[in-house]
């Protein structure tokens, strides 16, 4: 498998991406076909270029850029090039850093929409208590949606958690301010009803905020501007939660001794809650696998953000969304 890494995008490029990409060649297997300046990332690649390749470009996307103004500037940026790699099946999925907004440019002009499907979502993975994850999307790709939309991620989710995180038959819910199929605003009540007809769609009704971390469902879906703002509370709130546990747990002679002896729970909890370990977000809806990760990811995220684009591929998730939504316009 090739999975086609920008190099240059993001707060700690090339260093980190590419000791990320690294960790994915040595660790799954991957073949590395890393995109960027070639002077910036050949000291960066030890001896062994087995498994790793390094595609040229010219320049990066800044993430204080305009997103569209951008890439038509740059037109041979590393996230373009990256995306083109994909489109003409040099690699089987692109892993991005940085600009958020240009990587979702960059995938919709060079990979394209998939047929039936109106606008894509970014899909991300939130912990529970149940110890397994739940997918939210969509967190940020749109900030203004119509209950057609929403249909459609919920669809997407639902195919994303069966076949690439394995989840036999997913319970999608809709976010919303109360269970009551008639709470909400006018987008939600009619999103509720469109789900609820959906024949083959594990719909269970609506999720509350309380209920993304419950682990009772396995999808829920949102528009745009609500997914960003509970995706990065629950990022900040699980860093929140780590520290404090890390100050109070100390402190003391006796926080001291405890801390010794649970050392291997604490690191269990702080793997849980986590965003690094969940890697990225899958943007679904463009015709070619896209991750996209944190523009402060770190080598451990951009190993995981590899792993991500790997089981979407082994899972075929794009030929079943494309199946879907070729149904859905018949």
């Amino acid at each position: 498998m090739r999975i086609a890494v920008d190099a240059m995008g993001g707060d700690y490029a090339p260093a980190e991406i590419v000791k990320g990409a690294l960790l994915a060649r040595d660790q799954l297997g991957a073949e590395i076909l890393l995109v960027g300046q070639p002077e910036a990332i050949q000291p960066l690649v030890d001896a062994d270029r087995q498994g790793l390749r390094i595609i040229p470009a010219e320049g990066e996307i800044a993430m204080t850029e305009e997103p569209m103004e951008a890439i038509r500037k740059k037109p041979r940026a590393s996230v373009c090039v990256a995306m083109d790699l994909v489109n003409q099946g040099e690699a089987d999925a692109v892993v991005a850093a940085g600009n958020t907004g240009a990587a979702m440019v960059a995938a919709l002009l060079r990979l394209g929409r998939l047929p039936g499907v109106d606008r894509p979502a970014i899909a991300a993975l939130l912990p529970t208590v149940k110890n397994k994850p739940v997918l939210l999307l969509d967190v940020g790709a749109n900030v203004d949606c119509r209950p057609k939309f929403l249909e459609q991620f919920a669809w997407m989710g639902f195919l994303h958690s069966r076949h690439t995180l394995g989840v036999e038959n997913p319970r999608v819910g809709l976010l919303n301010i109360g269970e009551e199929s008639n709470k909400g605003n006018d987008l939600a009540v009619t999103t509720h009803q469109r789900l609820s007809e959906c024949a083959g769609l594990n719909f269970v009704g609506n999720a509350e905020g309380r209920d993304i971390f419950s682990g009772d469902f396995d999808v829920i879906v949102c528009d745009g501007f609500v997914g960003n703002v509970v995706l990065k509370f629950a990022e900040s709130a699980g860093q929140m939660l780590a520290q404090v546990l890390k100050t109070e747990i100390t402190k003391g002679w006796r926080g001291a001794l405890g801390t010794l002896i649970l050392q291997p729970n604490l690191l269990a909890f702080k793997k849980r809650i986590d965003y690094v370990e969940y890697g990225g977000a899958l943007l679904l809806g463009v015709n070619g696998i896209c991750v996209i990760t944190h523009g402060s990811s770190r080598a451990p995220m951009i190993l995981n953000a590899v792993r991500r684009a790997q089981e979407a591929v082994q899972g075929r998730v794009l030929d079943q969304i494309k199946n879907q939504m070729a149904a859905m316009t018949v």
